[in-house]
């Protein structure tokens, strides 16, 4: 937009041109050129509209054009203004189906990436009070229940954005008036529950001699901006059904959000559709029944509740129930609290109490899971403590003692396989066997003795002594006696037996 100098002059026309980076080029903007006005739109524009954009304007009369006049770069998305969503009604006899357009021309690029990022604010009233009513959806196709039949109801919608946060404008008022009550009501109260492993859907109604039906649709198709009313599909265990509840196993639906809805027949009369129920199916996941570990500890119990399988999922918004019991008494208590571990304190001594937990999910489904089996555990005296810490203090020295005996025995054996001691020879070892005083001859120096003769050749003297001094030293005693008793080495007899030999036969040549 831009304001002319001269209203008057309906002549000038105004053309402009834009730039985007990386271009040194300027480009005409189509939708803005010779405009007579002092605006122009280019939303249609195929632009991408988070980068910088430079705008450039000039006025123009015949073959003279004015200096170019430069508008300070900026990003179409952060400038662009959320305009008004376009709406459609439908009426039943009471409730409106509402259908939502998004914001901007249909061929325009600006919300094409943003297109299901939008947030519709709905505004409901009765024409004749204006008594207002909000409603916040995120789907462009929406509908309001528990109206009045024949009554004028006017609506109105805005968009807005949460990322980045855009507020935009509400759109002009739209009314349309609703129905003649239709003459079979639609059922009310559409609820979901769970029953072991099977889903159960309920509703209410008061009419009798009727059937009903049940179709499910999955949440993705509500984001589809055309009509989606054949993606509807019928549960076939809920088709002509004439209790007010059906059930179907949980195996048939995958986990994901689902929405649930009701109409009763009679004959050929068929009611509205039940307002829908919207079902998140890991709500409604089968609970395991958990697996508890019981420690004793003086008058305490420790109470640990867990599960037998991967459960990381359910962790984190469950409840857990722990209720105990003395085992001779039918009385029981109960405690609950979001943490798995449990600490029962003020029990008697030495008395036997059993335990046993479920956990419930805290969300709107509200199930619970069966009972863990029961755990029996007697509690200790206070004193017990103290005993099991000697009683292991005990243990651990008579271990220490068994390591240190088998250590030993172990390096015996190695030794004397290995590094054997050395045995002395057969001659050594007979004197060493030999009575204790036989060993002091070891001890004291060798005893010295004399041998005399009656000589009377000078010359035999000096050869007995000579071989007396040469072959004393090889004399030896091999025990400490007396001189009487006469027991010489045999060495040293024979020694004798020669002497005496050569003296007399010397003597005999000398006479």
């Amino acid at each position: 937009m831009w304001n002319r100098s001269d209203e008057s002059d309906t002549n000038m026309t105004f053309s402009a041109e834009y730039q985007i980076p990386k271009l040194d080029n300027w480009i005409k903007l189509p939708g803005c050129q010779y405009i007579a006005g002092t605006k122009c739109d280019f939303s249609s524009v195929k632009l991408n509209v988070y980068d910088k954009l430079k705008l450039r304007l000039r006025a123009e009369k015949g073959n003279n054009t004015s200096l170019w006049h430069e508008v300070g770069s900026f990003v179409p998305f952060l400038k662009a203004h959320i305009g008004p969503p376009g709406i459609h009604l439908e009426a039943e006899d009471k409730a409106i189906i509402i259908h939502i357009s998004r914001p901007g021309k249909k061929d325009s690029v600006m919300w094409a990436q943003d297109n299901f990022a939008f947030t519709y604010d709905i505004v409901l009233w009765r024409k004749s009070s204006g008594e207002e009513k909000r409603i916040e959806t995120i789907h462009r196709r929406d509908k309001i229940f528990k109206l009045s039949p024949e009554t004028t109801y006017c609506v109105k919608v805005k968009a807005k954005l949460l990322v980045p946060l855009k507020q935009g404008a509400y759109g002009g008022a739209h009314c349309i008036n609703t129905t003649v009550e239709h003459p079979l009501p639609a059922p009310e109260n559409v609820e979901m529950d769970m029953k072991r492993d099977s889903y159960v859907l309920k509703w209410d109604y008061a009419n009798a001699n009727v059937t009903f039906r049940a179709q499910w649709l999955n949440d993705f198709s509500k984001w589809n901006p055309g009509n989606y009313s054949d993606d509807w599909k019928l549960i076939p265990s809920c088709e002509s059904v004439k209790s007010r509840h059906c059930i179907f196993p949980q195996s048939n639906f995958s986990e994901g959000t689902y929405f649930f809805r009701v109409q009763a027949s009679n004959g050929n009369n068929t009611s509205f559709w039940s307002e829908e129920k919207e079902v998140d199916t890991s709500v409604y996941n089968l609970l395991p029944s958990p697996v508890i570990t019981v420690k004793s500890i003086s008058d305490s119990l420790r109470v640990s509740v867990g599960f037998l399988e991967d459960s990381d999922f359910l962790e984190d918004s469950l409840i857990y129930e722990v209720i105990f019991w003395e085992n001779t008494s039918n009385i029981e208590e109960k405690i609950m609290q979001k943490s798995p571990e449990f600490t029962i304190v003020n029990l008697q001594l030495r008395t036997v109490y059993c335990v046993k937990a479920r956990v419930h999910k805290d969300s709107p489904g509200h199930q619970s899971s069966e009972f863990s089996d029961p755990v029996c555990k007697k509690t200790e005296s206070r004193n017990s403590s103290t005993i099991w810490i000697i009683a292991g203090i005990f243990a651990v020295l008579v271990f220490i003692l068994i390591i240190i005996y088998a250590v030993k025995s172990l390096l015996r054996c190695f030794n004397y396989t290995f590094f054997p001691s050395l045995k002395p020879f057969s001659n050594i070892d007979e004197y060493f066997s030999e009575p204790p005083l036989k060993n002091l001859l070891l001890l004291t120096s060798e005893e010295q003795t004399e041998s005399c003769f009656v000589i009377e050749n000078t010359d035999v003297i000096v050869i007995v002594e000579e071989m007396s001094q040469s072959e004393g030293d090889h004399k030896k005693y091999n025990s400490q006696t007396s001189q009487d008793s006469g027991n010489y080495s045999i060495e040293d007899e024979n020694m004798e037996s020669r002497t005496n030999e050569e003296l007399l036969r010397k003597e005999t040549d000398s006479e």
